[in-house]
Formats: C-alpha cells, sequence, structure tokens
C-alpha cells in the first residue's frame, strides 16, 4: 500500500527568479518579433522628428482642456441645431421606401441634365409654349407627383 501523503510541498521562487524568467521571456519575444520591434521604433523616430510626437505629447498633458473646449465647442447652439437636423433627416429617411427615394434621385440628376442642357441654348418659353408642354406625358407626371406631394406635405404641416 502507498504511504499517504502528510505535507504538500510548494515551490516558492524568488524574486531574482522571477525576474530572471522575465526577462528571458522578454529576450525571447524580441527575438521572435525583432522586425516589427524594429519598425516601430523607425516610426517612433520618424513621429518625433517631425514634431508630430511633441504634439501628441502635448495633447495628452492638456487633455482636460481639449475635452473642455470640445464640449463648449460641441455644446453651442448651432452644433447642437446640425446635429438636431441631421437626427431629423436620419429618421425621415429611415421611414422612407429606399427604391422610391433612389428612384426619386435618379430623375432628379435626369432632370438636372435637362436643364443643362436648355441652359446651353435657352429658348424663350411663352403661354402657348407651355399649354403645348402640359400634353407632354413627362411633363404631366412631374405635375401630378408634384401636386401630390404638396398634398401629403400639407396635411403634415
Amino acid at each position: 500500500m502507498a504511504q499517504p501523503i502528510n505535507a504538500v510541498r510548494k515551490n516558492i521562487v524568488s524574486e531574482e527568479d522571477k525576474q530572471k524568467q522575465s526577462l528571458d521571456e522578454l529576450a525571447a519575444h524580441l527575438t521572435e518579433h525583432d522586425e516589427a520591434l524594429k519598425k516601430t521604433l523607425e516610426l517612433v523616430r520618424e513621429l518625433h522628428d517631425s514634431g508630430i510626437l511633441e504634439a501628441v505629447h502635448a495633447m495628452l498633458k492638456a487633455k482636460k482642456d481639449i475635452a473642455r473646449i470640445a464640449l463648449d465647442q460641441a455644446s453651442r447652439k448651432p452644433v447642437t441645431n446640425v446635429i438636431n437636423n441631421l437626427m431629423g433627416a436620419a429618421e425621415a429617411l429611415s421611414e422612407m421606401d429606399p427604391e422610391l427615394t433612389k428612384k426619386l434621385l435618379g430623375s432628379v440628376s435626369s432632370g438636372m441634365e435637362e436643364a443643362r442642357e436648355y441652359l446651353k441654348a435657352p429658348r424663350k418659353v411663352g403661354i402657348f409654349g407651355l399649354l403645348k408642354i402640359l400634353f407632354d406625358p413627362d411633363i404631366n407626371r412631374v405635375l401630378g407627383f408634384g401636386a401630390r406631394f404638396l398634398k401629403g406635405m400639407g396635411k403634415k404641416l
């Protein structure tokens, strides 16, 4: 039969052994990643030579002042208006059908191209010309679309 265990031996590592083990591990990591370390040191040297490192260091020292200035600027009325408008626009866009939005923006682009062509050789448009284009199916479609758009907009206002 086996002898019972009476005592548990604990390996106590001295502080010197811990430091030696840490240094050995560090040396192993340095030899494994020597190329990355060289590139990192080169990058730090370039940042130092260009003055960027000093600027970043100064910004880190003044981080409380910079944060206060940024908050003061962000809480100004025009900035909060922009943020609120962007949030409102994002909310409105999220409610719109993406296909319709894509089609509408495409038609705006096409309309801008037609307008650009007109500006190259503008002609005077008279009353009879306006009456004539009312019968054009494309013009009639956009007028109907615009009228329904204005009606829907008026309901919400």
